[in-house]
């Protein structure tokens, strides 16, 4: 996920076979201070590998949507402050 600049939200889209996972990196202009989960999905885990990187696993045999959130606070080269990432998963 990328977002534009710390202190804004953002939203982003993932895709991932049902009973599979995925990773993804916080990435951004600028340093990443802290981040957690926010929001927990409801039909899969999201588990934290460090401070910048996330591995959602969809749950075995579920097709469908699924959502989660991370707050990530950071310091950038133009500003600095806290972020929710809300992302969309399509389980398939």
């Amino acid at each position: 996920m990328e977002l534009a600049d710390w202190g804004e939200n953002s939203t982003g889209d993932i895709s991932v076979t049902s009973g599979q996972s995925c990773q993804f990196p916080i990435t951004m202009r600028g340093t990443v201070t802290s981040s957690d989960i926010l929001k927990k999905p409801a039909h899969g885990k999201l588990k934290k590998l460090n401070i910048t990187t996330y591995e959602y696993k969809a749950k075995a045999r579920y097709k469908g949507s699924d959502s989660f959130a991370i707050k990530a606070t950071g310091q950038g080269p133009t500003a600095s402050g806290t972020s929710v990432i809300t992302v969309q998963a399509t389980i398939k």
